[in-house]
């Protein structure tokens, strides 16, 4: 997530920034896949944490708590840093501007 939005905002949307989407997307598929809850949580409750949780060891519990409602607004600035980016890329290649660029000639 932290490269997919360095290269967004550096205007690099390269083969790199899409194996790090892909991994993103891959991520947000299972997750939603899971009914919005961490596939890894049923390995740790039969493991013995009696709340299923594996981030409260690196992550403050707030934080922990909220990852879904930080990374969503991330993962939309991401999508359109590189939207931007395609669009700019298009046009220069010589793709159809989105602006009537046609000036009239004057002699």
């Amino acid at each position: 997530m932290v490269y997919l939005l360095y290269a967004g905002f550096r205007r690099k949307t390269d083969r790199r920034a899409a194996l790090a989407a892909a991994v993103v997307g891959g991520e947000t598929l299972v997750f939603v896949g899971n009914g919005f809850r961490c596939p890894l949580t049923p390995l740790a409750q039969r493991l013995g944490d009696t709340h299923g949780s594996v981030t409260d060891i690196y992550l403050p519990r707030w934080f922990a708590h909220n990852l879904p409602a930080i990374h969503v607004p991330l993962i939309v600035l991401a999508v359109a840093l590189h939207r931007r980016n395609f669009r700019e890329n298009r046009f220069k290649r010589g793709g159809y501007p989105t602006v009537s660029t046609h000036q009239p000639r004057t002699r």
